[in-house]
């Protein structure tokens, strides 16, 4: 293969990774591999079955070396999105005794609330949503 097909096709496999895709950073091995033999086959013109094995092995090499810790590095970093209604404030319509449940509007659909606490919610109170499981909202009141 000519060396300016290595390089071409190193681009295209480190682009989809960077702007289309999102391959979990092997791409980007593959496509440096592909550039790296584009290089080596620019200065040194080794026959095609070398060109194949050394692109082989410098993507797998690459990978299993460099790619976990790459990954993790890039990845570790982004700022945790809260999901889900945890942390935020619901307003009861009706008393709601320490350990019972009722139905109760939240982001305009209707949830099981569940009072976690030992403490009454007084009608028209405010509670901290502490966790969700399945369909069910578990609160405790606002202090």
């Amino acid at each position: 293969m000519a060396w300016w097909g290595w390089i071409i096709g190193g681009a295209i496999l480190l682009g989809a990774e960077l702007a289309f895709v999102n391959a979990q950073f092997y791409l980007v091995f593959i496509g440096s591999a592909a550039l790296v033999t584009g290089l080596l086959t620019s200065s040194l013109e080794p026959s095609p079955w070398i060109q194949w094995a050394s692109f082989a092995v410098l993507a797998v090499v690459s990978m299993v070396l460099f790619r976990s810790r790459v990954y993790r590095r890039f990845r570790h970093q982004l700022p945790a999105v809260p999901v889900g209604p945890v942390g935020k404030h619901i307003t009861l319509g009706s008393a709601l005794a320490a350990g019972d449940s009722c139905q109760a509007e939240y982001g305009g659909s209707y949830w099981t609330v569940r009072n976690d606490s030992d403490t009454a919610i007084i009608p028209g109170g405010r509670a901290r949503i502490v966790r969700v499981q399945d369909l069910t909202l578990h609160v405790k009141p606002e202090s």
